[in-house]
């Protein structure tokens, strides 16, 4: 993926690499949605670095969906993104401060949980 200056750009690569693994292969299999993150330097809506997290194919690549509309949508600053996929913030608790945006299918934003993350998600 293209380089970026985002804490989660790194987080993005780990997943990736996760994902050819047996276990990443087992996460795939058993949640099969399709997640479009968009994460905001420092203020969300503006200015922000667009990731897919296929758990159909488990690949993840950066730029919009491009194969329909994606389950869910997320949006984050790059610091609370970070914080979530690092089991630092509980998911549930960022999207009731505001700080984790969701648009689409609420049932399949509940699926996606630090577990999809590789351990320990260490930078």
């Amino acid at each position: 993926m293209a380089s970026s200056d985002l804490k989660s750009a790194a987080l993005m690569d780990q997943m990736k690499a996760h994902f050819s693994t047996d276990a990443g292969k087992a996460i795939t299999k058993k949640i099969g949605l399709v997640y479009q993150i968009n994460i905001a330097r420092k203020k969300l809506g503006y200015d922000e670095e667009i990731y897919v997290v296929d758990l159909k194919k488990g690949e993840v690549t950066k730029g919009p969906y491009e194969g329909g509309k994606p389950d869910a949508t997320f949006s984050f600053t790059d610091e609370d993104f970070y914080k979530v996929a690092t089991g630092k913030m509980n998911p549930q608790i960022a999207f009731m401060r505001g700080a984790m945006r969701v648009k689409g299918s609420l049932s399949a934003a509940q699926k996606f949980t630090p577990d999809i993350f590789p351990k320990p998600a260490k930078m």
